[in-house]
């Protein structure tokens, strides 16, 4: 006699996981609405006007929408406090990442280059002291640095601002390519050598075409630690060469007359467009490029 009792499997529905999902789904939802909770009061206030700031609410949204802080963030008008926008400053920021970028990443992959496949008496050394450096406060250099682009007559330039970045970042690109270099075998670079190829023959056809998913970090890192910086900003310019973090802070610590809530919102989120725009692009290539290297690294 068959036995009917019998139930296939998978027929069955397990409602504890289906239940310890949905709280799941739920937590992060709410960590998500926490984290963003922010960015949305920035962006509804940037679009409403100053008198509906006074006599709203902060979170709710806009009874009407206006982008006259932003025109007022980014040029400038000379109503209540705001008489200077952040365009000027954000195209200095502009000119100190892009140079700055590019120069930390060329020689940081060279670095790498040398210090993983081309092995000589003292470059763990060298690679340790780079790697110290990466760890030095940013307060330790400020005095000696300025009175290297003192000498240098770099001093309140932008070139001088694209020096500290490259010097100080250069430690941090070394680490990277040198990490994703070593997972390449050391025989490819043996038999390039028997072919005739040089050191930079073999680094240009070679390695830098393969090195696109560090490349990808590097520049990501290195763009928003760039943008991103004030210390250095605050420090090393003077008017007509101050980054845009300058500006905002500039902008939001003003005490004099009106304080114009809508503009300072509208300045900050522009100030921070760019690195947010680096990462949506391409921030899952960032995770990716991280972990290309750590099997020998």
């Amino acid at each position: 006699m068959a036995d009917t009792s019998f139930t296939p499997a998978g027929s069955g529905i397990n409602w504890g996981k289906i239940a310890l999902r949905w709280m799941l789904y739920v937590m992060l939802g709410l960590f998500a609405l926490f984290y963003l909770m922010p960015l949305f009061v920035m962006v509804t206030t940037s679009i409403k006007s100053l008198e509906e700031i006074r006599t709203g609410d902060l979170i709710s949204l806009p009874r009407e929408v206006t982008f006259d802080a932003w025109r007022t963030a980014w040029s400038g008008a000379c109503t209540g406090i705001q008489c200077e926008g952040v365009r000027p400053y954000f195209w200095n920021s502009v000119l100190i990442a892009i140079p700055g970028v590019a120069l930390s990443t060329l020689i940081g992959a060279m670095n790498g280059y040398v210090v993983a496949q081309w092995r000589f008496r003292g470059a763990n050394l060298i690679f340790s002291l780079m790697l110290f450096g990466c760890f030095i406060p940013f307060q330790v250099v400020l005095l000696p640095m300025a009175r290297v682009l003192g000498i240098m007559g770099m001093a309140g330039t932008i070139p001088g601002l694209i020096f500290v970045h490259v010097i100080y970042g250069l430690g941090f690109t070394t680490l990277f390519f040198r990490n994703y270099y070593v997972s390449i075998s050391p025989e490819l670079t043996k038999a390039a050598k028997v072919d005739g190829a040089g050191f930079f023959r073999i680094f240009w056809s070679i390695f830098l075409p393969l090195s696109l998913p560090i490349i990808v970090v590097t520049v990501i890192w290195q763009f928003t630690q760039i943008w991103n910086d004030f210390l250095f900003g605050v420090s090393f310019s003077q008017a007509g060469t101050q980054p845009v973090t300058v500006a905002l802070n500039n902008i939001v610590n003003s005490t004099t007359g009106v304080k114009e809530y809508n503009v300072d919102m509208a300045a900050a989120i522009i100030a921070a467009l760019p690195t947010l725009l680096v990462y949506v692009i391409a921030g899952k290539y960032f995770v990716r490029g991280l972990t290309a290297g750590s099997v020998k690294g």
